[in-house]
């Protein structure tokens, strides 16, 4: 996997959904549909959307869908921080217990949506960590071994201090699946 590298399996940034930092979580939540029509329909669709600085376009953070439904529930922020619990392994009726004791979910569809438009993306934003770069000329191993290592569903992908786009887990399976084939 040394002699792949990353930028034979990356998506260019200019094909994936960007807003910038003034942009509200509604801006985004368009941006991601709009790149999702727009790209290639044999590829794996886009589930994140990166928030860029509007004079540098440089990223600032990532926002997952997951991001943006939670974020969508404001009552999760008073469970503790985001994750903490994903895989405790509680039962189901502890699980239905907190959805009833803190009314998560309980608005109509349409009134918890209308707050995606008074939320800044910047506020449900995930920051990147040193972990989630890497190099477009690195071989695939080396992103293999980070996306595995940080539990990461992509990479941003460097060509010196500027970032050119982006590897997706969906892009690596989907490499590994056609390897296994070509036999």
């Amino acid at each position: 996997m040394k002699t792949i590298k990353v930028k034979e399996l990356m998506v260019p940034l200019g094909e994936y959904a960007t807003v910038f930092e003034d942009a509200t979580l509604s801006d985004a939540i368009d941006a991601l549909e709009n790149a999702q029509a727009q790209f290639d329909k044999s590829k794996y669709r886009h589930r994140a959307i990166l928030v860029c600085e509007k004079k540098t376009n440089k990223v600032l953070g990532k926002i997952s869908q997951m991001d943006v439904i939670r974020a969508l529930e404001p009552k999760y922020d008073l469970l503790g921080e985001k994750g903490a619990t994903s895989r405790l392994g509680f039962s189901p009726t502890f699980m239905k217990s907190i959805l009833d004791q803190y009314e998560l979910w309980y608005e109509p569809l349409k009134d918890i949506c209308a707050k995606a438009g008074r939320q800044k993306a910047t506020d449900v934003m995930y920051k990147l960590t040193q972990g989630e770069y890497v190099k477009e000329d690195s071989g695939l191993n080396e992103a293999v071994h980070q996306l595995i290592m940080g539990h990461h569903q992509s990479l941003l992908v460097s060509r010196g201090e500027e970032i050119v786009g982006i590897l997706r887990l969906t892009d690596v399976f989907m490499k590994i699946c056609t390897a296994r084939k070509e036999k």
